[in-house]
């Protein structure tokens, strides 16, 4: 589901337990080195927005940011509000599960209203 669109950028949400969103670029560029300045630029503007808006909405106990693109050869980033009583804490998402996890989230989809406003006024 996307939540959030510009003429750089857009941002997915991953279906998960946790908070979790993915920020791709509109041109599917492969590597972050191929990104013209100004795209970058903007890739780390709303990278750092989304970070502090789920550090201040969520208080996760760690914020995760990841870009792999193995199985999506294409540059998205994954960030993720991870929580010590998720499921995979302290172990990445992708790992193996360490419990079943008792974190509960909640107002996922405000936080996502709030998130693309914030986004909006920046254009």
């Amino acid at each position: 589901m996307k939540i959030y669109e510009d003429r750089d950028l857009f941002i997915e949400v991953e279906e998960s337990e946790i908070p979790w969103l993915k920020i791709f670029t509109q041109t599917p560029y492969k590597e972050l080195s191929e990104l013209p300045a100004q795209t970058r630029e903007r890739l780390f503007l709303v990278l750092d927005i989304v970070e502090k808006e789920m550090l201040a909405f969520f208080k996760p106990d760690k914020i995760n940011i990841a870009s792999f693109g193995n199985y999506l050869p294409r540059l998205h980033i994954h960030i993720m509000a991870r929580f010590r009583n998720d499921s995979w804490f302290p172990e990445p998402t992708w790992g193996q599960k360490q419990r079943e996890g008792s974190y509960r989230m909640e107002h996922f989809e405000r936080f996502c209203d709030n998130l693309s406003a914030r986004l909006e006024s920046l254009q």
